[in-house]
């Protein structure tokens, strides 16, 4: 059984600045992650890719930043509608084409 539990923005990223200010009291990175995460309540993993989207964030590692996600999504949402789109005015092009044509034959 999962738990689906959301985490706020503020959340995360006091988690984040917890992970970043107490990391160097632990043995290494994912010990820290381990300790902060149990005592926020999330899972470390998701702690870690809280970190991780942080440092891309702030430029600290490479990947799509928040924003630019965010940016990809919607543009890829629109690609999709224009596509569909596309098709069925080449559906209703070709249904208007035969109509025309079986007007003009008869």
């Amino acid at each position: 059984m999962t738990k689906n539990t959301r985490f706020s923005p503020e959340v995360r990223e006091r988690a984040v600045r917890l992970l970043q200010e107490h990391e160097r009291e632990h043995a290494s990175q994912w010990a820290a992650i381990k300790s902060i995460a149990g005592k926020i309540g999330c899972n470390p993993e998701t702690l870690r890719s809280w970190l991780r989207q942080a440092e891309r964030d702030a430029g600290q590692r490479p990947g799509l930043t928040t924003d630019e996600q965010a940016r990809l999504k919607a543009l890829e949402r629109e690609n999709k509608e224009l596509r569909r789109a596309n098709e069925i005015l080449r559906k209703a092009s070709a249904y208007f084409a035969q109509a025309e044509l079986d007007r003009r034959g008869t």
